[in-house]
Order: structure tokens, then C-alpha cells, then sequence
């Protein structure tokens, strides 16, 4: 049992402390964001995944009774494999600190999702107010649209019941009808993808745990990958061109091609489309996803392996 907990700890500090930062010096995620995303969910996953069997493990080193009901259908010589009557000294204090851990995750992650709830209706019933008819004319093939009267052009995605896309009447006159196809094709991208679920899990693991370097940069690259992902998918359908000139007329008033660091991704995105950079060959697509997907494997692995050797 000792060995396990030290692995799974090793594993942990791994995917948690320098992966995460080889990661975001490396160029191949901006050439494919969709990995990217997927990468990073895996590394995540394989940091929980460490600390929940860990958990396991160690509370059922140190209490008799969740012992008793952990490895009730496990054949005795499994149970003698984990060797859980000699638990180490640091046992109690390592089970200790990861359900605090896991009390303070579950618990960010439920305020952001009441946040989230929360700003939502106030944007729906701020939206409720100033929404006009949908104007004569508009395509109906483009989808739940709702039209919002503002100068400013604009437009975005709500998620919810039902879902909404929204665009403002400033955006409607700057935009040609190309460009707005590519802008409400960025917006969908978002919606089938479930950006919104990804972007609250990262802010939620980011404020809990904002001195661990995974969740921080999970956080900023999730924000920085789901509209590359999304630019992507417009550019498919409507054309790089076509892509990048909507992105600037959408933001122009926000300064898109400023240096200031609030806006440097707008500019970054421009860049990225009017230069698409080479794509990764479709082996070393499916080599990486693989491997990534692979990883989260490792700290089941370590757990179960003392009881399939004891099996065997």
C-alpha cells in the first residue's frame, strides 16, 4: 500500500507541476486546439484521479469499517496483497489532507455553477428587456437567434434552457452576410463543443487551487484554446479571410490589434488566421490523442495492480 500511495503521488506532482509548463511552451497546440483541449483534460483527469485513489487507499488503511466494505468482494489474499494493517504513520495525515481537498474542490465547483446560474438569468432577463422582434427578413436557417438592439456589434452564445444566439443590431450593419456567417458559425462551434462546461471546471479548479500550475494554466489555455477551436471551425466552413476580416470588424471598436495584454489574443487570432500555421499530420493527431488519453490510465493501473498480481 505504501508503494501505491508513493507512486500515486509521484504520478500527482508529475502532471501537476512540470508537464503543465513544458505544455504551454510548446507551439503544436495552437496548430491543433482541439488536442490541445484534449491533453489537458487528460492530465487533469490523471491529477484527480490520483488523489481520489489515493484517498480510497489511504482511508482504507486508516479505518477499519471502509476497509471492510472496499475490498468486501475482493478474495482474501487481494486484501493481504495491499498489505492496508501496516499503513505508515503519514497515512492519517495524507487521507486527512486529500478529503480536504476534495471537500474544497467539490465545493468551487458547485459556487461556479450557482455563479454561472446566477449570471445567466440576470443576463436573460436583462436580455428579455431589450430584445426587439426578430427583424423581417433575417434567414430563419440561421438558428435560435435573438436579435439585441446596440450600436456596439457583438455577438455571442448563452447557453442554457433553451440555448440562445445572440447578435446585436451593430453587428447586423457592419458585418457582410459572409462575415456573419462566420461569426454565428465561431458562436456555434462554442455550443456544440461545450465550451461552457470546460470554461467553468478551469475557473472553478483555478480559484480552489490557484498556486497548483496545472489548474492555472488549465485555466488560461482552456480560455485561449476554445476560441482557436472555434476560429477553426468557422474558418472550414466561411475561409481564413473571411474569418479573420469578421473577427476584426466585431472587435474593432475593443482595439483588436492593440499590444495591450487584454487584447493580445484578439490579435494573436487575427494573426493565426490571416498565416494559418501548418496542421499536425493525421498520425501524429492520433499518436498524441492516444498517448493523452492513455495517461489518465496510470493511477488505476497503480492501484489495481497489487490485487491482479495477488489474482494471478
Amino acid at each position: 500500500m505504501t508503494v501505491c500511495l508513493l507512486l500515486l503521488s509521484v504520478v500527482a506532482v508529475t502532471a501537476a507541476v512540470p508537464v503543465p509548463r513544458a505544455l504551454t511552451r510548446a507551439d503544436w497546440p495552437e496548430r491543433e486546439p482541439v488536442v490541445g483541449l484534449w491533453v489537458w483534460q487528460c492530465l487533469v483527469a490523471t491529477v484527480l484521479l490520483c488523489c481520489v485513489t489515493a484517498l480510497a487507499l489511504g482511508a482504507a488503511a486508516v479505518f477499519g469499517t471502509v476497509r471492510a466494505q472496499l475490498f468486501a468482494p475482493a478474495p482474501p489474499a487481494v486484501t493481504a496483497a495491499y498489505d492496508l494493517s501496516t499503513a505508515p504513520p503519514w497515512a492519517a495525515a495524507l487521507t486527512l489532507l486529500l478529503a480536504c481537498g476534495a471537500a474544497w474542490t467539490t465545493a468551487m465547483l458547485a459556487r461556479e455553477l450557482v455563479e454561472a446560474r446566477r449570471r445567466r438569468a440576470q443576463a436573460r432577463a436583462h436580455l428579455r428587456e431589450r430584445a426587439p422582434d426578430l427583424p423581417a427578413g433575417l434567414p430563419a436557417a440561421r438558428g435560435p437567434l435573438l436579435v439585441l438592439e446596440d450600436e456596439y456589434p457583438d455577438a455571442w452564445w448563452m447557453p442554457g434552457n433553451p440555448p440562445q444566439l445572440i447578435v446585436t443590431t451593430g453587428a447586423l450593419h457592419r458585418l457582410t452576410g459572409h462575415q456573419l456567417d462566420a461569426v454565428l458559425t465561431h458562436e456555434r462551434g462554442h455550443a456544440r463543443a461545450r465550451h461552457d462546461w470546460l470554461l467553468h471546471l478551469s475557473t472553478a479548479l483555478a480559484t480552489g487551487f490557484p498556486r497548483i500550475p496545472l489548474f492555472a494554466h488549465f485555466c488560461d489555455q482552456t480560455h485561449r484554446l476554445v476560441e482557436l477551436a472555434a476560429d477553426d471551425t468557422a474558418s472550414r466552413r466561411c475561409g481564413h479571410l473571411t474569418t479573420a476580416l469578421a473577427l476584426i470588424e466585431l472587435n474593432q471598436h475593443r482595439g483588436v490589434l492593440s499590444c495591450a495584454s487584454s487584447h493580445r489574443l484578439l490579435g494573436e487570432r487575427v494573426d493565426r488566421l490571416l498565416e494559418p500555421p501548418p496542421r499536425l499530420g493525421r498520425r501524429h493527431r492520433a499518436l498524441t490523442t492516444t498517448t493523452a488519453a492513455l495517461v489518465p490510465l496510470l493511477p488505476l493501473l497503480i492501484v489495481f495492480a497489487p490485487g491482479l498480481t495477488a489474482l494471478s
